[in-house]
């Protein structure tokens, strides 16, 4: 009986192991890490850090996964100065061809499972950064509510939203929200409450 508790015990502990040692990925959140149902994915480009904070609460209001979006070629603080006009942002704006930005990863592993998307990411010019134009793209949105959410220092939401709606040609997409730098988690969590998921 000792012998068959240990092997049990043994067994148990290499399994548990395992799964810890599974659930690591490097630097990129992975859909399936959050603590909810899993019907609710968080997706985001963050340039700066500022829409990554919100995306992070916004999780932590629907117990939602997690992905983040990483240019294969990151942005450098220099690529996103748009006060220089030699700046790889300013070109990229001036010349739409420029924004196919590719992405190290464009979809999401049990993307069928999800049935809320939030998609965030900073204003540019008055639109969603294009980062988060390949990862709209890649994508089937047929069945999905999608509730864009943006970071500005003092643009607004604008046409963001509608111009990725029009980009996917499917989904339910709500009306999003605009937050500001430093928005504190409680403001973000009020707004997810009003959405009524």
């Amino acid at each position: 009986m000792k012998k068959l508790t240990a092997l049990l015990t043994g067994i148990l502990m290499v399994l548990g192991l395992a799964a810890c040692g599974s659930s690591s990925d490097g630097d990129q959140a992975q859909a399936g890490d959050g603590e909810g149902g899993g019907n609710v994915l968080v997706v985001y480009y963050s340039a700066t850090g500022n829409t990554e904070e919100v995306a992070q609460y916004i999780a932590d209001a629907t117990g939602g996964d997690l992905f983040a979006l990483e240019p294969a070629d990151p942005y450098t603080d220099e690529d996103l100065d748009w006060t220089n006009e030699n700046s790889r942002v300013v070109y990229e704006h001036e010349n739409e061809d420029a924004r196919a930005v590719e992405l190290t990863a464009d979809t999401v592993d049990n993307w069928d499972s999800y049935d809320t998307i939030f998609i965030g990411y900073p204003i540019w010019w008055g639109e969603a950064a294009w980062p988060v134009d390949g990862f709209v793209e890649a994508n089937d949105f047929t069945g999905k509510t999608v509730i864009p959410f943006c970071t500005s220092s003092s643009s607004g939401l604008g046409d963001s939203g509608q111009l990725l709606e029009e980009m996917a040609g499917t989904g339910d997409w709500q009306e999003g929200m605009r937050f500001q730098s430093g928005t504190d988690q409680q403001e973000v969590q009020d707004w997810v409450d009003s959405l009524g998921l």
